[in-house]
Formats: C-alpha cells, sequence, structure tokens
C-alpha cells in the first residue's frame, strides 16, 4: 500500500484546529499542514510512491513529467534519493522558488511558454523513448499517495463531516476521493478551484472535459487544463460532492490571514480552501471539516507585496 511505500520518506503531518477559521465559517474546523513536508508541499507523497512502485516492478529508469513546479521539485527530491534521472518542464513563469529548487536536485529543467505546452512537451518526450511520463495528477501511484493524506486526517479525527480539497488536475482530490469514500460512514469530499482556472467548475457544466482560458493567478500551482485523458475527471465526478471557486483578492486575503492568524505560510494554490471558508462560498456552518493546506511554495516577494 502506498502508506507503507511512502514511510520514511514523508512526514505524518499533523491535523490541527483553527479557532480563527471555526469562528469565520460558523463550523469546527482542522488544518492539515502539508506545508511541512521536506519539499514544503504535499506533492512529496505521489511522487515517492510513484518511484518505489517503478523500483517494485523493475521498471526504473528515466523519468519525465510537467509540473507547474511542487510536483516536479517532489519528483526531483524522490529521484535524486533513489538515483533516477529526471527532466521536468515547466511553464516559464512558475515561482522561482520552485525553479530553483528543481535544479539544485539535478534534475533537468525545461521552461515552456505555460503549463498546457510543459504537458504537451513532457509527454512527447515520452512518446520518443526518452523516459517514463510520471503525470502530477493522472497517475494511479500518484493519486495513491495522495490519498494517504485522507487517511492520515480521518485516523486523527473520525468524526470529520467535510475534507475540503484545492482542486488543479485533480489528482490530490482523486486520492482524498477515494479515501474518504471507504470510510465507515463515508465522508464527504468538497473541491475549491482558482477562478481563473477552473477546468473542473466547467466541466461539469458541459458534462465532459472542456478547454478553458486560463487567465494569471496567484494560485499557479492550480493553473492549466486538463489532459483529455486524464482519469481525475471521473473520479472526481463520482467522489466529489461540490466544488466551489475563489478569485484573487479572496486567495490574497487567506493568504494573509493564514501567516497573521496561523503563523503559517501557504502559496495560492495551498489557501484556497481556506479562501473558501472566509468567503463562505461551502457551506460550512454546523459541520466538523478539514481543509488541506497543499503547499508554502510561494516566493518572498510575493508574501512581502501581500502583507504590504
Amino acid at each position: 500500500m502506498a502508506a507503507g511505500r511512502i514511510a520514511g520518506h514523508v512526514l505524518r503531518t499533523p491535523l490541527r484546529r483553527s479557532g480563527w477559521l471555526s469562528d469565520a465559517a460558523g463550523g469546527d474546523v482542522f488544518l492539515k499542514i502539508e506545508t511541512l513536508q521536506p519539499t514544503c508541499s504535499y506533492k512529496i507523497r505521489g511522487a515517492v510512491n510513484a518511484i518505489v512502485r517503478l523500483h517494485e516492478t523493475g521498471a526504473a529508469g528515466p523519468l519525465v513529467t510537467a509540473s507547474a513546479g511542487n510536483h516536479g521539485r517532489a519528483l526531483a527530491q524522490a529521484a535524486a534519493v533513489f538515483g533516477v534521472p529526471l527532466t521536468v518542464y515547466v511553464p516559464e513563469q512558475a515561482p522561482r522558488t520552485k525553479l530553483e529548487a528543481i535544479v539544485a536536485l539535478g534534475a533537468d529543467l525545461r521552461p515552456a511558454r505555460d503549463y498546457d505546452e510543459a504537458e504537451r512537451l513532457a509527454k512527447a518526450h515520452a512518446a520518443r523513448g526518452e523516459g517514463t511520463f510520471i503525470s502530477p495528477y493522472s497517475h494511479p501511484d500518484v493519486i495513491a499517495g495522495a490519498g494517504t493524506i485522507g487517511l492520515e486526517m480521518l485516523a486523527d479525527c473520525p468524526d470529520l463531516d467535510v475534507i475540503v480539497v484545492p482542486i488543479g488536475g485533480g489528482g490530490l482530490i482523486s486520492g482524498i476521493g477515494i479515501a474518504a469514500a471507504a470510510a465507515v460512514p463515508p465522508v464527504a469530499v468538497w473541491g475549491v478551484e482558482a477562478l481563473a482556472s477552473h477546468p473542473f467548475t466547467a466541466g461539469r457544466r458541459a458534462g465532459r472535459i472542456v478547454p478553458i482560458e486560463v487567465s494569471p493567478t496567484l494560485a499557479d500551482g492550480l493553473a492549466g487544463n486538463l489532459d483529455p485523458d486524464t482519469m481525475t475527471f471521473g473520479i472526481v465526478g463520482r467522489l466529489v460532492e461540490r466544488i466551489a471557486t475563489v478569485d484573487e483578492p479572496q486567495i490574497r486575503g487567506a493568504m494573509r490571514g493564514i501567516i497573521e492568524r496561523e503563523r503559517l505560510v501557504a502559496e495560492g494554490a495551498g489557501a484556497v480552501g481556506v479562501a473558501a471558508l472566509l468567503a463562505r462560498r461551502l457551506p460550512a456552518e454546523g459541520r466538523r471539516i478539514g481543509v488541506v493546506l497543499s503547499g508554502a511554495n510561494v516566493d518572498t516577494s510575493v508574501l512581502r507585496e501581500i502583507l504590504e
């Protein structure tokens, strides 16, 4: 199982009650603090699980991925530990803190115009036989690794009513959704997208994956269109009860509030769940809610601007 494979490589992060958010949302709110992971995001869980699985099957070799930054950093760390070559295609406007970490870990960094182009280039790289493609979201082992977050949350707080999860490509919420559906009784899962990039909201409305126009967003880790072949769209459709969207001022306010009230740093993608609760975009009243703070990799200049 994924939990056993990643043990020793990732932290079992705390689930901490937030009095501030509980008061603001009208419920009982707990934060799952994945920002404490070795790569400062939850992505290390799926990255380690995927690489260990490849080693178990004897298929370990050069890897390639596309990433907005956090998956690339996590896979680079795991690849360095296991001695696997890695190429990472990234949007050229990704936060410098993410790009510098990927390079420092020894991966071959290749910039692209945006995330959608990065994903196309990475898949073409794999199609040429130059590496195994590890999607940051549409990969069973990446999803299973992310699902260990849900297992930990439910072990620490078995009476959660809802888990609130950021949505980019859907790997995190798919994994947590699978874990929550297996609980007795099942636990609801709600997602939050950035209004600037909301492929699941648009896809639910259309009944299928549809292309969207992606605008600049503080939640850079969530930005981009879905791979038309992604397995996450169907999983999210089955297991995620509702999806809210939050705008840039709401994300900015949540990031600032998390720093000021929780003394934690969360990047935009990691703060969208908090933003949705603060803006009353989700019906939290009277519920016991777990919120995933998924990552903390944000440039210092952005933090300075938010705090000022």
